[in-house]
């Protein structure tokens, strides 16, 4: 890694080698925050026409780090830098030994898997066919969940193969987990002190760029609004193997603002049972006080509601002193690997040794043309046993048994700009949305009726039995009755003696799928990502390379468009 310019901490301070490198990168990064509004404050038109380019390019499946690459365009600017935002699948692959200074935002989900608008540069770059990159400096921010197998995977991949082509890291790969703020501050802070960024920037800015204006200070993931629930109503029928609830929730006066295909964060807090066993079982006093990112909390509250008591990962067992692999632990909780080796541990040291609590987005299920004031949510609560004790996922059973009528929930609008429903009214909409990936599509149906679209409307729904299982059946065939849901094609798992899922139904309906495709459908999935969306995928390739008679490169070749033209757009899980 090329060295930082300037040290915060003296040679003498009580830090590990790696600990005193954190620390450096996160001062400089908040020095590198200060300067920018410093010169932010003093400026009026934008980037300077002599300032170097530099790349900023993200691979971003929820949004989150294309929001964290236009951070990075800001600081980019601020330094002295041109910067150009894209995603990784837009960049012209070709053009990239040409590239200087090469920044990477990418995240991982599902099995280990590229976000979708990163997936054709990760297959480019890692074939035989990418070429040198000596003269290209880099760095790569990974986004993940440490609670998965694959942890950051895509971006330690990027930043592995960058590395072997011959291009020279910048600074060190990052792999953030679900908090990642810190760790990207630090991170982006050794970037733009590094002494090859500083020595090559340009001059002076003199503003922000006209199509990036600041962003409005509102209600967000670290300021939520409490907002007043509303109503939590079982949708499940007698006999149904889940628990899915319609959550209503009450937005007056709070400005908030979303679009359908957003989704809504949600600050829950735990289980007051699950933290009572937490501290009677570690043997700590409720009111001990424990420092957390610089306040003072009891330990009581920080259970409550800033720490995560459930999800455990390998960082977790090795600050609780537990030598163990994850894998050992059944459903990796945190009650588990306390039952099972009683970790002798203080209220700080289990305090340091857990994750942030965070917050869960839900896709909203409600149109606010039709639900002025309000936001609803499809919620499948999560419950399950380990031995004997039952345990729940922390925001679903919060929104089911513990929030109540009344009760007050933090809440947040997190923008999808790579799932939104199409404003060509004309235009046919055909939606992939089994169990409660049917959300979205409520409130897409919602927003086509009230906006009178003329475009005909499809939408695939199933689940395990059609007597308990049968989301929003009332509303669904309401819509088919009034002419808004032109066809309800509905695949029932249980109920047969051959198990029938949404894929099996568009390979029945091929013809008239493809009719619509060709008269310019949009097609959309929200769901699993590690089976049904990769399904639905494989069967809606199938189909095109069939009616078109193409073969694995002419169907990639139309699905590109597809892509390009923003009418495939996934929003999976």
């Amino acid at each position: 890694m090329v060295s930082s310019r300037e040290n915060f901490l003296a040679d003498d301070a009580p830090f590990a080698a790696e600990e005193r490198q954190w620390v450096n990168g996160y001062l400089a990064g908040l020095s590198a925050v200060v300067e920018a509004d410093r010169r932010r404050a003093s400026a009026s038109a934008g980037p300077s026409p002599d300032a170097p380019p530099i790349a900023v390019l993200y691979g971003s499946q929820s949004g989150t780090a294309e929001a964290l690459s236009k951070q990075l365009r800001k600081t980019a600017v601020a330094t002295g830098y041109n910067p150009q935002v894209g995603t990784l699948d837009g960049f012209d692959f070709a053009s990239l030994p040409e590239v200087r200074h090469l920044l990477v935002v990418c995240s991982t989900f599902g099995e280990g898997d590229p976000p979708d608008n990163a997936q054709k540069f990760t297959d480019w770059i890692l074939s035989d066919d990418a070429p040198r990159l000596e003269g290209v400096s880099y760095s790569v921010c990974a986004l993940g969940d440490r609670s998965y197998t694959h942890f950051c995977k895509t971006g330690t991949d990027l930043d592995a193969r960058l590395a072997e082509l011959g291009a020279t890291r910048l600074a060190d790969c990052v792999t953030c987990d679900v908090a990642y703020e810190d760790d990207f501050a630090a991170w982006s802070g050794q970037v733009f002190s590094c002494d090859d960024i500083v020595e090559n920037a340009g001059p002076p800015p003199t503003g922000l760029p006209d199509d990036e204006p600041d962003e409005p200070v509102g209600w967000d993931k670290n300021n939520p609004y409490f907002a007043t629930l509303m109503e939590s109503r079982n949708l499940s029928g007698e006999g149904s193997a889940k628990e899915v609830n319609h959550v209503e929730i009450l937005l007056s006066g709070s400005g908030l603002e979303y679009e359908v295909g957003d989704a809504l964060g949600v600050w829950a807090t735990n289980d007051p049972g699950v933290v009572e066993y937490v501290l009677s079982h570690c043997g700590i006093t409720g009111t001990d006080r424990v420092l957390i990112k610089g306040e003072y909390f009891p330990i009581r509250l920080a259970l409550q509601a800033k720490l995560d008591v459930v999800t455990v990962t390998q960082a977790t067992l090795d600050d609780l002193e537990i030598d163990a692999p994850l894998a050992s632990l059944k459903g990796g909780h945190l009650v588990d690997a306390l039952e099972t080796h009683k970790p002798q541990i203080s209220a700080q040291g289990l305090a340091d040794a857990l994750r942030p609590l965070q917050p869960r987005l839900y896709s909203i299920a409600s149109s606010p043309k039709a639900h002025p004031n309000e936001v609803h949510l499809t919620v499948g609560a999560v419950r399950y046993k380990l031995g004997d004790r039952l345990c729940g996922g922390v925001a679903s059973t919060f929104l089911a048994d513990r929030c109540g009528f009344g009760g007050r929930v933090g809440v947040y609008v997190h923008k999808a700009p790579h799932f939104h429903l199409t404003a060509n009214d004309d235009a046919p909409v055909i939606m992939v949305g089994p169990g409660t990936g049917i959300a979205p599509f409520r409130a897409f149906l919602e927003e086509r009726q009230a906006r009178k679209a003329a475009g005909k409307n499809w939408l695939f729904f199933g689940d395990q039995h059609e007597a308990s299982d049968y989301l929003y059946r009332d509303e669904l065939e309401a819509m088919t009755a009034d002419g808004t849901l032109d066809q309800l094609s509905l695949a029932w798992s249980r109920d047969g003696k051959e198990k029938v899922y949404v894929q099996s139904l568009m390979r029945q309906q091929a013809d008239e799928l493809f009719e619509w495709m060709e008269a310019g459908g949009h097609f959309y999935v929200c769901g699993d990502a590690a089976r049904m969306a990769g399904d639905v995928d494989a069967t809606l390739r199938a189909i095109i390379g069939e009616k078109k008679g193409l073969d694995e490169a002419g169907v990639q070749a139309y699905m590109d468009t597809l892509v390009a033209d923003g009418r495939y757009q996934r929003d999976v899980y």
